[in-house]
């Protein structure tokens, strides 16, 4: 029993992630690529890979985006694939967008059932080894996910707040197991604070709250960006974990960021701790409008 949506550790670099609203995002289009171990050197440990996709783009007078999300995830003998097309339509409010948006996809979930060791059930005076609701072999089910998200940014600050698995749906492996989704709610925001006399450094504080109503959990970060380009900042889980960021843009567009969690109980002495890497390159193929306004060689 324990939440389904797995943790980020970098939610501040990848919102499409947990919010449908903020695809499209700026300007650029934008692909990106998260792989996440989590608890190393444990046998089973969870280990989540992201890929999304999001452009934004134009109707008349009126600006959307759209994008793709992919996800693989695997925890103990369970497995977790999901594929979601994701909307957003965004507003302008104030100095900002305000963007509301929908994810709409399938989640499979598979269970290794060929990998229950069955011997130290056998030891047990409460389970009975033959019994058919125990899996022999592999399971897995698909079902349909849909996701709801709003979204404001103004370029200096942002929030979000969003609800996954919102028709709280059911995998069913067969007549004996199903798999039920419960829904989390996320809310997101973060704040970009240039230093008044050192205008190339930045303090960008950021926080994201999960829940899904049975068990909570609050991530804090604190970054200090150089020159728009060099990043480094420590974060706080609340659940356990004490986390250390790292990021560069290494060429314009390509950003690359690394995140290390070290958990604060037990857990430290058994693991490597988590380690959380991040790619991302934000790109425009659309064409400069062309302009009839030339001027002579000599003043160029």
């Amino acid at each position: 029993m324990a939440q389904f949506d797995p943790q980020i550790g970098q939610y501040m670099y990848m919102p499409t992630a947990y919010n449908p609203a903020a695809a499209g995002e700026g300007d650029l289009m934008k692909v990106a690529g998260m792989h996440r171990m989590q608890y190393a050197n444990i046998t089973n440990a969870p280990m989540t890979t992201y890929f999304s996709f999001s452009s934004p783009f134009v109707i008349g007078k009126t600006k959307h985006g759209a994008g793709i999300r992919f996800m693989n995830d695997k925890y103990g003998l369970f497995t977790n694939q999901t594929l979601h097309a994701q909307y957003a339509y965004r507003h302008k409010l104030g100095k900002g967008y305000l963007s509301g948006g929908v994810d709409l996809g399938f989640v499979n979930v598979g269970f290794k059932g060929d990998s229950v060791n069955l011997d130290q059930l056998s030891e047990s005076d409460y389970f009975d080894t033959n019994d058919e609701a125990i899996p022999k072999g592999s399971k897995s089910g698909m079902t349909f996910d849909m996701a709801v998200g709003i979204y404001y940014t103004t370029g200096i600050w942002w929030v979000g707040a969003s609800y996954s698995h919102l028709t709280q749906p059911t995998v069913e492996w067969d007549e004996y197991s199903e798999v039920h989704l419960r829904g989390t709610m996320y809310i997101a925001g973060g704040y970009n604070f240039r230093l008044k006399h050192h205008k190339e450094w930045q303090l960008r504080p950021s926080m994201m709250v999960m829940t899904d109503f049975a068990s909570w959990d609050i991530n804090m970060s604190l970054l200090c960006e150089y020159k728009d380009r060099y990043r480094w900042g420590l974060g706080y889980r609340i659940a356990g974990s004490v986390n250390v960021l790292l990021g560069i843009d290494i060429v314009s567009g390509l950003t690359l960021g690394y995140t290390c969690e070290l958990p604060h109980n037990n857990l430290l002495l058994e693991s490597y701790g988590t380690h959380e890497l991040y790619l991302a390159y934000g790109f425009n193929i659309l064409k400069p409008k062309r302009t009839n306004k030339y001027k002579s060689v000599r003043y160029l």
